[in-house]
């Protein structure tokens, strides 16, 4: 009986701002918890790999060659955008000059041709192996987009949970107002006698 009336006197809007206020908040922890999650395993999984690129004025760093690397001279591949860095412009890079850019599929299919010809299952061992570290390091940054989308989207969620908030308040504020109101005139109007 009590929750039937309490239904009857709290708006509509009251309770699903009150939910929404709760799913935007809920929904905006978990996606922070993800954020962090992928952060967290992305360096770590990339720092223990000790993968560095070459130190400024190294001649495997030739900045005619590799102009979008420089920033990064001497860093290890910790995060997201270093590993997409490397796999993009240094491992690529280095892949196309070992088969003339021919991939390890095109390679691997010529060295099972010719499996007595040295220099195709050399070339086949080296971009498999390329290919492998940079599908991987690909991945790596695959996850730390994940994880930055899903910090904007925990700010927004937050940021919408304020908004529910704040439209609460006000709501309550001017509930509040108007009964003050209502009881006032209630209060000052003559009593007509009679």
């Amino acid at each position: 009986m009590k929750v039937r009336n309490w239904i009857r006197t709290v708006p509509t809007l009251v309770i699903i701002g009150a939910v929404l206020f709760m799913v935007l908040t809920v929904g905006g922890g978990l996606l922070m918890y993800g954020h962090n999650f992928a952060n967290h395993i992305v360096s770590s999984q990339l720092s223990e790999q000790k993968i560095t690129f070459p130190a400024q004025g190294s001649p495997a760093l030739d900045p005619k060659e590799f102009p979008g690397l420089q920033r990064y001279a001497g860093l290890a591949v910790d995060n997201g955008p270093k590993a997409k860095a490397y796999a993009d412009q240094f491992i690529k890079k280095h892949l196309e000059g070992v088969a003339s850019g021919q991939t390890y599929s095109q390679v691997s299919a010529a060295a099972q041709k010719d499996p007595t010809n040295t220099q195709l299952q050399a070339q086949a061992n080296t971009l498999f192996k390329g290919e492998t570290l940079r599908g991987l390091l690909l991945n790596a940054w695959g996850w730390a987009t994940v994880g930055a989308i899903a910090y904007w989207v925990a700010m927004a969620a937050f940021l919408g949970a304020l908004a529910v908030l704040g439209a609460l308040i006000l709501g309550f504020a001017m509930h509040e107002r108007g009964i003050h109101k209502a009881v006032t005139r209630i209060t000052d109007s003559p009593v007509a006698v009679g």
